[in-house]
C-alpha cells in the first residue's frame, strides 16, 4: 500500500520545518508528508501582488511536482486560511482537510464582535515592528492568557519577516473572494481543532461559522490550549498529539490526547479518513 500523502502548511509566524518536523517524525513511513513553506516568505519581501491564490498555486506546484493527484491537507492559521481557498479552487485535489484555527475564513455571516475583533487586526498596520507581534498574538487569545516569553537570545532571523508578511494576509483578507458555495459543495471530510483558551471571537466563531458550510465537518476543543500555545506547535509530543497522532500506526486509527487531564483523554475524529 502506498503512503498517505499530506502537505502541511504552516502559520504566518513559524516556519514550517519547525512547525512540523516533530509530526512528520511522529508519523512515520506510512505517511509521505511535506512540510511546505508559505510562498510568502520565499523572498525578503512578500512577492509583488502576492494573495491567498498564490499560496494556492504554490501547494499545487508542490502536489504536481511530486505526482499526486490527491493528497490531503492541513493548514494552521495563515496556512489555514490558504487552505480554505485551495478547497475552494481545487476540491477534487483533496481527500480531507484539516483546519488549526484558519486565520480567516471568509468575509459572510460575522458577527458584531467578529467585526469589532477585525477593527483591531487593522489598527495593528499603523504600529511599529518591536510592538506589533505582540499585540497581534494578544487578540488571538482570551484575556487572562499568559502568552509565551519572547525566545532567549533574542529573535530568530526569519522573525525579521514577519510583520510585513501578517500585513500581507490582514490586507487580502479585507478583499479577498472565498466562495462559500464551493466550499459547502465539499463533501469530504474536514476537521477542525480549536484551543480553548484562543479567542472566541475570533477562531471559535470561525469554527461556528464553517461548521454551517461543510457538510462532513467535525471539530475537536482542547480545552487548556490556545493558538500560540508552544507546546502544540513546537515541542515533539504536542505538536504530533494536537493534530491527531500518536505515532503507532496509520494516520486513520491515530488518537490525540494531547497532555489532557483523563476525562478530556477523547478519541479526536480521524484526521485523514483511509489511504486512497
Amino acid at each position: 500500500m502506498e503512503p498517505i500523502r499530506v502537505v502541511l502548511l504552516p502559520g504566518s509566524v513559524l516556519p514550517a520545518e519547525p512547525a512540523y518536523g516533530a509530526l512528520i517524525e511522529a508519523l512515520g513511513p506510512d505517511v509521505d508528508a511535506v512540510a511546505k513553506d508559505l510562498e510568502l516568505y520565499d523572498g525578503d519581501e512578500p512577492p509583488p501582488g502576492w494573495n491567498l491564490d498564490t499560496e494556492v498555486d504554490g501547494v499545487l506546484r508542490e502536489a504536481e511536482a511530486r505526482g499526486w493527484e490527491t493528497f490531503h491537507l492541513l493548514g494552521y492559521s495563515g496556512g489555514g486560511a490558504a487552505s480554505l481557498a485551495f478547497t475552494a479552487k481545487h476540491p477534487q485535489r483533496l481527500l480531507s482537510l484539516t483546519l488549526l484555527e484558519p486565520a480567516w475564513a471568509g468575509s459572510w455571516d460575522w458577527s458584531p464582535a467578529h467585526t469589532r475583533l477585525w477593527k483591531d487586526y487593522e489598527a495593528l498596520e499603523s504600529l511599529p515592528p518591536d510592538q506589533f507581534m505582540a499585540a497581534f498574538m494578544r487578540l488571538g487569545v482570551k484575556p487572562d492568557v499568559v502568552l509565551p516569553p519572547p525566545p532567549e537570545g533574542g529573535p530568530p532571523p526569519w522573525m525579521a519577516k514577519r510583520p510585513a508578511g501578517i500585513r500581507a494576509f490582514l490586507r487580502d483578507f479585507k478583499i479577498y473572494d472565498l466562495d462559500r458555495a464551493r466550499l459547502a459543495a465539499f463533501n469530504r471530510p474536514v476537521f477542525f481543532v480549536l484551543g480553548g483558551l484562543s479567542n472566541p471571537d475570533d477562531y471559535g466563531e470561525v469554527a461556528e461559522r464553517l461548521s454551517t458550510v461543510f457538510p462532513d465537518f467535525r471539530l475537536e476543543v482542547f480545552p487548556d490550549r490556545h493558538h500560540f500555545d508552544p507546546r502544540t506547535g513546537s515541542s515533539p509530543t504536542g505538536s504530533a498529539r494536537c493534530c491527531g497522532t500518536t505515532g503507532n500506526g496509520r494516520i486513520g486509527s491515530f488518537r490525540a490526547r494531547c497532555r489532557l487531564p483523563r476525562k478530556h483523554q477523547v478519541p479526536v475524529y480521524r484526521l485523514i479518513e483511509t489511504a486512497p
